[in-house]
């Protein structure tokens, strides 16, 4: 008598979905990742480190807001350009140009017939496309982000709170609690389009000089997008530091 299948495992209703996992991940490191810049400045100035809690929080908030479009641009090109193919294993081959039919079916039985392959050529267009389209549409996406985030934050300066660290937190308790942390109404849109397009070219430029790498290793060793994601984010803390140096000499 045939053995009944065994039932499909029920999907846990808590289980927290990829996008949202990598969101959280990449927003945590995007943090810390400030965090580490300004301990770096202030080791270079010789001050004391007091952490001012706006711009990290300007940098949780950008991972929040950047990474589930990014999550689904992974998505759209592993789908459209799968990294790997399946293909014969060199024991199946053998036993085809053999004509073991035995030998075909104990693979078979094993899944050992085919394995995944590199495609290059799917590999190469990926990350191609990731490092002119995606570099281009992240790099201006950053720039938008921080130059508007500061300067909807303006009014921390002249707040009871004022620009000290040391009572940065407590200017964002009151403002998140408020509702008034960020004033998106009194930027100068124009002006940000114009300061985000000044440093454009300089921005791609350094990031071909770091993301390039850490793409190729992702698309032709990791599999799944959920795994490049962390991996990215990773890799994301170098990038993160050297972004947060730049957005504060800004």
């Amino acid at each position: 008598m045939p053995k009944p299948a065994a039932a499909p495992a029920k999907k846990d209703d808590n289980e927290v979905s990829p996008i949202v996992k990598a969101t959280l991940q990449a927003s945590v490191i995007a943090g810390i990742s400030n965090i580490l810049a300004q301990a770096i400045s202030a080791y270079k100035d010789g001050t004391p480190l007091v952490i001012d809690w706006v711009p990290v929080f300007q940098f949780f908030l950008f991972g929040v807001i950047s990474t589930p479009p990014n999550f689904l641009w992974q998505d759209l090109l592993e789908t459209t350009f799968p990294s790997h193919h399946l293909a014969p294993t060199p024991t199946a081959i053998a036993s085809a140009s053999r004509s073991d039919e035995k030998s075909l079916d104990d693979s078979a039985t094993l899944g050992t017939l085919v394995e995944p392959r590199l495609n290059k050529l799917n590999t190469f267009v990926k990350w191609f496309l990731d490092q002119t389209l995606g570099a281009a549409v992240n790099t201006l996406l950053f720039s938008m982000f921080m130059h508007g985030t500061q300067s909807a934050m303006e009014h921390r300066a002249t707040s009871s709170f004022g620009s000290s660290p040391e009572q940065s937190l407590w200017f964002l308790i009151d403002g998140i609690t408020k509702g008034n942390a960020i004033q998106y109404h009194s930027v100068n849109w124009n002006w940000v389009w114009e300061e985000s397009k000044k440093e454009f070219v300089d921005l791609v430029l350094a990031s071909w000089k770091f993301w390039p790498f850490v793409s190729i290793v992702n698309f032709a060793v990791l599999k799944t997008v959920a795994a490049r994601s962390l991996a990215g984010n990773l890799a994301g803390i170098a990038w993160g530091v050297y972004m947060s140096l730049f957005a504060s000499a800004q």
